[in-house]
């Protein structure tokens, strides 16, 4: 069995759930405290059962409740050293007991899931996505990229379900009201991916086992 489930997801937080049979992790705490262990309850979850937590990368909306969430509740996180280096407001408030360092490219386990991040190309120190198998099951988590490099696409490939991000569409980009720094902070190479991008990598991955997508807007 694996399960995945979103419980927040947007410029606004971003909090997700990975379960398998005996072991459930979170990816990112980018809401409130109080939000993602509500969100939790309402699937009959209680905090107290996440094993971990993964850290994507060191932005507001993927770490906000982080330190506070493991520091109250002792929960592991997982993060790279660039990412780790890059967020010492949450740092300073988890104990070292639960501070773990995996590097980018190279799988390492929790409990009975194998975990392999993998490099995305992002205006953060060291950002990366998930992907996640149990048994047989694959998932992937690949969004805050700025583009579909195609070791990004190796990594996605027999994943029956993606988490991808769609974040915009070129030509309503270029002529909306946004700041022109902010327009080619969002189309750059480190920015975000385009619906575009998203759509040509869902074709091409149709035939490689993939079932399900949920498509990540902004």
């Amino acid at each position: 069995m694996l399960k995945f489930c979103s419980l927040y997801s947007g410029s606004s937080g971003n909090s997700l759930l990975i379960e398998s049979n005996n072991t459930k992790v979170l990816v990112d705490c980018g809401t409130s405290a109080k939000k993602v262990v509500t969100a939790l309850k309402n699937l009959e979850i209680d905090i107290t059962d996440i094993d971990a937590i993964l850290v994507t990368h060191e932005h507001t909306d993927h770490t906000q409740s982080l330190g506070f969430l493991s520091k109250k509740y002792d929960i592991p996180v997982f993060a790279n050293f660039e990412t780790w280096n890059a967020m010492p407001n949450q740092k300073v408030k988890i104990e070292d007991k639960n501070i773990n360092i995996f590097e980018n490219d190279t799988e390492f386990q929790i409990g009975n899931l194998q975990i392999f991040p993998f490099s995305t190309p992002h205006d953060a120190a060291n950002s990366c996505g998930f992907s996640i198998a149990s048994g047989h099951k694959k998932l992937s988590i690949a969004t805050d990229l700025g583009s579909m490099k195609q070791s990004i696409f190796e990594n996605l490939k027999g994943s029956s379900f993606i988490l991808l991000e769609s974040n915009y569409e070129p030509e309503i980009l270029k002529v909306s009201s946004y700041p022109y720094s902010l327009k080619q902070r969002i189309a750059g190479p480190k920015g975000h991916l385009s619906n575009k991008d998203a759509g040509q990598t869902i074709t091409a991955l149709i035939h490689k086992d993939l079932k399900e997508v949920m498509l990540r807007t902004s």
